[in-house]
């Protein structure tokens, strides 16, 4: 086992070559923000989907476009808006007086990496078009149904503060968000130097393109090879568990404070991340730290508050917080 974990290593050092570089480019651009760096890689690897939350002006929007701008991949970038329609997202068709048929036109979601800015701004019927896409990689106009090509991934984000024209998301949609991350402010150090790069508009970094597509499917095939033991399998259906039935877990303190824990689609989730944490950490296996450090945004976005809970200001972070300190690692 030791011998076949060296060569996944091995593998996993040829595969992730391009991380260095397209690290740097993402920090020419994003000052700090290595929390949110670093997440839109685990993405990217796992071709899974991403929804961000933070105030306005935290370079959300800025930190996808760089990535894309730094893979050699067709972008999208989709405001949402009330009076958006499905077929601005998915495409329609279109007649054609000469011949007198309809052709196809298709919509921004046939790109590689799509950026739907402040989503919960679409009504309904949108967020039910895209859901389709996200889900299974495919789109259908007028029953004609379209394979998405890979990679294909949905960065969304959202305001958390202003109410005002939004819509919540469906479950069923936020459920399929791989991961949910929280943006905070910069430090003071990093907002200075923001302040100086953005003081004049001459010195802007011209963003490359460092990363090709094949390299991306290349890694995605090696991060699959990385072994987790069934101990920490264990340990991530120990975490899912305690959030259906905290009290089974010995956190009785936690009576009461969940209406609805995580679905089974957490625990695919969770193993998926950490083996791509331990792909970026250059590891061909995954350690506990791996599972706690991803653990959080994975759950956070999967378990409903109750009425209680809510009353007594007690957040999804806090419960998670206390699953993580009260289950014993492997």
């Amino acid at each position: 086992m030791v011998q076949k974990i060296d060569e996944i290593t091995e593998h996993v050092n040829q595969a992730s070559t391009f991380i260095p570089s397209l690290l740097h480019e993402l920090e020419q651009v994003i000052v700090g923000q290595k929390y949110l760096t670093e997440r839109l890689l685990l993405g990217l690897l796992t071709g899974e989907h991403i929804l961000v939350e933070g105030v306005p002006g935290l370079a959300k929007t800025t930190a996808v476009k760089t990535l894309a701008q730094s893979v050699k991949a067709d972008f999208k970038r989709i405001q949402f808006t009330p009076d958006l329609l499905p077929a601005d997202l998915l495409g329609t068709q279109i007649y054609q007086p000469k011949t007198g048929e309809f052709d196809i036109k298709k919509g921004p979601l046939f790109a590689n990496i799509i950026l739907a800015d402040e989503i919960n701004r679409a009504p309904a019927k949108v967020q039910s078009a895209l859901l389709e896409a996200m889900q299974e990689r495919q789109i259908t106009i007028a029953g004609t149904t379209f394979k998405l090509e890979e990679p294909f991934m949905v960065i969304a984000t959202q305001n958390p503060i202003e109410q005002e024209g939004t819509y919540p998301l469906p479950e069923a949609q936020v459920d399929r968000f791989m991961l949910k991350l929280h943006i905070d402010y910069p430090t003071r150090a990093e907002e200075k130097l923001i302040m100086q790069r953005m003081s004049t508009s001459s010195n802007a970094y011209q963003v490359k393109q460092v990363v090709s597509l094949d390299e991306i499917m290349r890694a995605r095939k090696v991060f699959d090879e990385i072994y987790i033991d069934e101990n920490l399998q264990d340990y991530i259906i120990d975490l899912v568990a305690a959030t259906r039935d905290p009290e089974g877990h010995q956190l009785s303190s936690l009576k009461g404070m969940i209406q609805f824990g995580a679905s089974p689609r957490a625990s695919i989730f969770l193993n998926r991340a950490a083996k791509a944490y331990a792909f970026l950490q250059r590891r061909g296996y995954v350690v506990p730290h791996d599972i706690k450090s991803i653990g959080m945004d994975v759950l956070r976005h999967r378990i409903m508050l109750s009425y209680e809970a809510e009353a007594e200001n007690v957040t999804a972070d806090d419960i998670l917080k206390k699953i993580f300190d009260t289950l014993e690692v492997p």
